[in-house]
């Protein structure tokens, strides 16, 4: 069974349309989630699931694999679904566990991947995925685009939420403040599963995926993000992302003064 990579990026995004093409350093956002992800040992293949073709010509030109999906998806979940089946039809090949690599998040690292993928590969029973990551500023945690999480004794997902949990305002200052990192490997049937599943109250009212697995009855195994990193949902998130990336010991390995290198 093969372990894929799918990057899911759209153009329409709501909040800042054309998103995945913004550049930084010289690099369009998306270039840079393809290219970290192909660096990680654990994946056979990296894809990007697409409903636009500005973005496939783009992938294309860097020798990437790119999956032209409907436009008419809701979720990251359905792109993803809808592409993993196509790529097992054109590869003649079945996919054991599906990473969902979230087209904003361009300060991924490889071993963060493998580190989200390893849990499924040592215990069969795991499901679904995230990656977590601390939460440095209260900033940050009352940033609404920032999805929250906390977590059990077993680094389980309790609940995820847009606001700022646990409650600073009731004393919860010594408890560590955890963010959602939108790396998510996914067992094939589960994602399938997952996108079956009729669409949860939680999850509506926090506009969070992952509540439908907690409110069906599901673990969500949460993995400790080991570096620093922040996701794009703004053009304002772009500038601190394209600050913080500055000096990126992984950017030279595909870039040359801001040109894009070969696959």
């Amino acid at each position: 069974m093969k372990t894929i990579g799918i990057i899911p990026a759209r153009m329409a995004s709501s909040r800042f349309p054309g998103k995945p093409l913004a550049p930084i350093g010289g690099i369009p956002m998306v270039g840079h989630c393809y290219y970290r992800a192909r660096m990680c040992s654990l994946l056979d293949d990296v894809y990007v699931a697409t409903c636009d073709t500005e973005i496939v010509d783009y992938i294309e030109s860097i020798g990437g694999q790119a999956i032209m999906t409907a436009d008419t998806h809701e979720r990251a979940t359905d792109r993803c679904a809808e592409a993993m089946e196509k790529i097992e039809a054109m590869t003649g090949e079945s996919v054991g566990i599906v990473v969902m690599i979230q087209g904003d998040e361009p300060m991924i690292r490889p071993e963060d991947i493998e580190a989200a993928v390893r849990p499924m590969l040592e215990n069969e029973a795991i499901k679904v995925v995230n990656l977590m990551a601390p939460i440095a500023t209260r900033e940050e945690h009352d940033d609404p685009n920032e999805v929250k999480v906390v977590v059990d004794r077993s680094d389980n997902a309790l609940y995820f939420s847009r606001e700022p949990i646990p409650s600073w305002k009731k004393g919860a200052t010594d408890v560590e403040m955890l963010k959602q990192v939108c790396v998510i490997p996914f067992r094939r049937d589960f994602l399938l599963l997952f996108n079956e599943l009729e669409p949860t109250p939680l999850e509506i009212a926090e506009s969070v995926d992952m509540l439908r697995v907690l409110e069906h009855g599901y673990d969500v195994k949460m993995v400790r993000f080991t570096g620093e990193t922040y996701s794009v949902d703004t053009t304002e998130d772009l500038e601190r992302v394209a600050e913080a990336m500055i000096g990126d010991d992984l950017v030279p390995e595909y870039s040359s003064d801001g040109e894009v290198v070969g696959a």
